[in-house]
Parts: C-alpha cells; structure tokens; sequence
C-alpha cells in the first residue's frame, strides 16, 4: 500500500527493548478532506526517517497489521499500525 503527504512531525528513536526500536512519521494527505496520519518505522527500518524534514512531500509504502489484545478485565481490542518499509520524496503536493 502506499499513500501521499506532506511530513508534519517526524519522532525521535524509542528503544522497546533488547529487539526492538522504533520512530513515527505523521504526514498530512491532500485532497478536499486532509488527514493526519501516523506510520510507524521499527528496528533497521527508523534510519529511513533521517533524511526527512518537516515539509518534505513524500510517498510512504506500508504495510497494514493487526493484533488482538485481551486487558485484565477480558476484553478484547485490535490495535493497527501502519508500518511503513519505504519512502519516496516527491517534488510536488
């Protein structure tokens, strides 16, 4: 999947754990109804958001996952990420 926008917010690295790091990346869609969006880069991935400036117009490629999760009290929620492997700067919005 891949989607187009201009970068608003680009995170610092978050260590997890041992094996796992990750940054975020929001940018703003175009068209009549604009939407902030967040993706997320993990592990090798987060080096990919150093060459990005707030401004920037970009093309993110990601993949959508889902993971079900269960809280003390036995209900269930989905969680999403939007977690994205590669990013094309455009010249144009």
């Amino acid at each position: 999947m891949e989607v187009k926008g201009r970068v608003t917010q680009v995170s610092e690295v978050q260590v997890i754990s041992d094996k796992f790091k990750k940054r975020t990346v929001w940018i703003e869609t175009e068209g009549d109804y604009p939407q902030t969006v967040e993706f997320q880069a993990a592990n090798d991935k987060c080096d990919i958001l150093d060459a990005l400036e707030i401004g920037d117009y970009i093309t993110v490629h990601f993949n959508l996952r889902g993971r079900e999760w269960t809280n003390k009290e036995g209900v269930v929620k989905v969680f999403n990420t939007l977690d994205l492997w590669k990013i094309d700067k455009e010249e144009d919005f």
